[in-house]
């Protein structure tokens, strides 16, 4: 489906349940090919990059595939290939997150500069900088990066940035490296989390998960395990301003709340009805949002994945606020949108000034990547009069069924 259109103006009512974490299974599915045997992972959105991650795991000679109920069943008992495919790897930035296990595992890695959302420059260059501090040997030509080394060493590793992938990557290749590593200045995000849990359960020995400095004692082997992925927090949290935006009352299930914290602290700022429980969140409409400021963060400050629903509330809030965008450089393209839709913002290199208006106009606008997506449709809802979405395969890519579950909150989808 290229397109979706939406009647606005429908007040959503009711209770959804948040899918599992795209950006915690993701690397997840990598870890697998560091594991001897069989993993089992339950909870597993039904998206676009979950399938590209899959096609993969099953390029490399590890076996996977969807099962009944968000299962995804992966073996890992032959010969893994070390050479990741160009047209995955393009095609899906995190495809990039197979590096690290595979330099691991089999001592050379082949994979090509990864792809992506258009949403400014994302460089490998500390993912490549942790291999090469654990003794790889790195070099980049003809558009792909090949990684070698004997035996990885333990090291210590000081971040110059916070980065949640490259965390990821070099706490994957580090569970089979000979001796300590320990990484400093690490990114803090739950899916890192998740992701250690896994690891241990393995059989990998991980200390410091959720603080700023991990230490990994690395080990021979990692044996196959079962695991669940985490609440998928930016889908709970665009579910929550779905419910907020429409002046509706909405629970949604799977919601942990010390994971949406910053963004729980910007929907009481702004006035909104919270009743928050430790596996789901309520929202409700008290009258007009108030205006508030947002920084996006590394966590646990406001995460970029949720500045651009927060933009679309504020379109409909009272008051002007300035939005300022820290991670990426080009994560404003939704403001375009929105203005299309009646929306006053003014943009200043990574500021917007939003200024609230009475109401938004349905109108024709296109996706540019995954969050802007959320954010046209939840100022659809919103709007006055029909709102056609362009570009859905962005969408896809990050949202389980989205249109069904707010659908099921009374939402009027067209089709």
């Amino acid at each position: 489906m290229p397109r979706l259109s939406l009647e606005g103006g429908h007040i959503l009512i009711g209770t959804v349940k948040a899918s599992g974490a795209k950006n915690a299974a993701l690397p997840l599915l990598a870890a697998t090919i560091l594991m001897d045997g069989e993993c089992l992972l339950s909870n597993v959105p039904d998206l676009h990059d979950i399938n590209t991650m899959i096609k993969m795991l099953n390029a490399l000679n590890v076996r996977a595939e969807y099962g009944p109920n968000n299962q995804i069943k992966i073996t890992n008992t032959k010969k893994v290939r070390h050479i990741a495919p160009y047209d995955l790897v393009t095609a899906m930035r995190a495809s990039f997150f197979v590096a690290g296990p595979l330099l691991a595992k089999t001592g050379f890695a082949k994979v090509p500069l990864p792809g992506g959302c258009s949403i400014g420059s994302r460089p490998i260059d500390l993912h490549l900088k942790g291999f090469k501090a654990l003794g790889a040997k790195v070099s980049i030509e003809h558009g792909f990066v090949e990684l070698q080394c004997k035996q990885l060493i333990g090291t210590r590793f000081y971040m110059d940035f916070p980065s949640v992938g490259a965390t990821e990557n070099i706490m994957m290749a580090a569970t089979l490296a000979q001796g300590q590593t320990i990484i400093e200045n690490v990114a803090q995000e739950p899916e890192i989390t998740d992701l250690g849990h896994f690891l241990i359960a393995a059989g990998a020995s991980i200390t410091g998960l959720g603080t700023s400095t991990i230490t990994i004692n690395g080990t021979k082997t990692l044996t196959g395990t079962h695991h669940r992925v985490i609440p998928d927090r930016i889908e709970a949290g665009t579910l929550l301003i779905a419910g907020a935006i429409t002046k509706g009352d909405v629970t949604v299930f799977d919601a942990i709340p010390e994971h949406n914290e910053p963004l729980l602290q910007k929907l009481k700022e702004c006035g909104l009805g919270l009743e928050i429980f430790p596996d789901r969140v309520r929202v409700f409409y008290q009258g007009q949002p108030t205006a508030v400021d947002i920084e996006t963060l590394p966590f646990p400050g406001f995460p970029t994945d949720m500045q651009a629903q927060m933009m679309s509330l504020m379109t409909l809030a009272k008051g002007t606020s300035i939005i300022t965008e820290s991670i990426f450089e080009n994560r404003f393209m939704h403001a375009d949108e929105l203005m299309r839709m009646g929306a006053k913002i003014k943009l200043n290199n990574r500021s917007a000034l939003v200024t609230g208006v009475p109401m938004l106009s349905g109108a024709e606008v296109k996706i540019t990547d995954l969050r802007a997506g959320a954010a046209l449709i939840l100022a659809g809802l919103a709007a006055e009069g029909i709102t056609t979405v362009h570009g859905l395969k962005h969408l896809r890519r990050g949202y389980d069924n989205l249109p069904e579950k707010l659908q099921s909150l009374g939402a009027k989808i067209l089709g």
